[in-house]
């Protein structure tokens, strides 16, 4: 995976030494007077007329650290890579631990071929690099060494630090998408000749028909797997999620989230989904206990907290929902549902400005949500993210 770096940042990193240990005085001003003019075209931004200044210097001082380093990184961003190789490992060799020039020197070897320590020294320098954008443009061009050579769990244990390191970068988060992708494609293949007929492969037949809106087909699967192993881990609650999208099957969809809780009592989101039904009959009561519920088994879950929130109110304690809606939109700053209820809230409190604040971020995610439905309906996926909706109009 080829990406583009520029030059600012990289050139004249260490700030070249001017003191040499063992050469005369005239050495040492010529020395001085070649790094001092290549400080001068690259001023006057001609990195081309540094490169021999450096040369010249490297060939008084060879043990120069930074002349070294400075020279590789000026011939890799002219695209000569071959030639910076021996200049970064000289400057390695005299002083490891230069993350960045060890990263350099393993992409340069990437560009001539030598994947072997291409990836040697892109994995040495990776997790110690301090500058984000460096990191994540060495870390995709590991994925793409990885990728290459089919080793895409390492490739998928890099988005960790890299969506740390870049979370809206496009490239990151498309690589991301394939190596995901392929994962999955790899391990449903295996899968299929391991055991083609098992639960197992039904659940995943069925995710992947859900995930491409195939909603009957996916329903068909799940039963299958039911059929062969009804204990079988999280099957009664994917069933009833593709249940509960249809208007014919919310009871079918109720009994399958009570068996998913007859397999595990902890189910937070079968609980979750069961407070959301109480809700709608009008069950405040048992609406009330199980979300409570929800929020107690996962006090991080927005979704829950939102939920008992929207009950509070419904059972005029509107200060109890306070706090809990000001956790949500803390946990999950996009969800527009409650940053609506938040400004009903604020509202009632007098807290004006307080309000139009919160509607003001629930029209905006409220049309970013829209948008991706419109998306995602293309792409014939319905991500759990957009799956439900505040009903409520401001």
């Amino acid at each position: 995976m080829m990406v583009k770096l520029g030059i600012a940042g990289f050139v004249l990193l260490l700030g070249v030494g001017l003191c040499l240990s063992q050469a005369s005085g005239d050495k040492q001003q010529e020395f001085a007077a070649h790094v001092q003019k290549a400080h001068s075209y690259l001023d006057a931004r001609q990195p081309a007329l540094a490169i021999p200044e450096f040369q010249a210097a490297v060939a008084i001082d060879p043990e120069n650290v930074d002349a070294q380093a400075n020279l590789g990184v000026l011939l890799f961003f002219q695209g000569k890579a071959a030639d910076s190789i021996p200049h970064f490992r000289a400057a390695l060799e005299r002083q490891p631990g230069l993350t960045k020039i060890q990263g350099l020197l393993g992409m340069a070897e990437s560009r001539t071929l030598d994947f072997a320590n291409a990836r040697k020294d892109m994995e040495a320098a990776f997790p110690s690099l301090q500058d984000p954008r460096f990191q994540a443009q060495l870390g995709l061009e590991l994925v793409g060494l990885y990728a290459q050579s089919g080793d895409l769990d390492k490739a998928a244990a890099l988005f960790g630090p890299l969506k740390k390191a870049a979370p809206d970068n496009a490239e990151v988060l498309y690589a991301a998408y394939r190596t995901y992708s392929d994962l999955a494609g790899e391990s449903l293949l295996a899968l299929s000749l391991a055991a083609p007929d098992s639960a197992q492969m039904h659940q995943s037949l069925a995710h992947e028909d859900a995930r491409q809106g195939n909603t009957d087909a996916a329903i068909a699967q799940y039963r299958k797997a039911i059929a062969i192993n009804p204990h079988l881990p999280g099957v009664h609650f994917e069933l009833a999620e593709l249940l509960h999208t249809s208007t014919d099957l919310k009871k079918e969809a109720e009994q399958e989230y009570h068996t998913a809780l007859l397999e595990n009592p902890q189910d937070q989101k079968a609980i979750l989904r069961l407070a959301e039904m109480d809700a709608q009959k009008g069950n405040i009561e048992q609406a009330y206990k199980q979300y409570t519920k929800a929020v107690e088994l996962q006090p991080a879950d927005a979704e829950a907290k939102l939920g008992l929130a929207k009950t509070l109110m419904e059972m005029n304690q509107a200060d109890k929902a306070l706090p809990l809606l000001e956790d949500a939109v803390q946990l999950e700053p996009t969800n527009a549902a409650a940053h609506y209820r938040l400004a009903m809230v604020y509202r009632r409190m007098g807290r004006v400005d307080d309000a139009q604040r919160e509607v003001d971020l629930y029209k905006k995610f409220k049309e970013m949500k829209e948008k991706l439905q419109v998306l995602y309906k293309e792409l014939q996926i319905q991500p759990k993210e957009i799956r439900t909706g505040e009903p409520d109009q401001p």
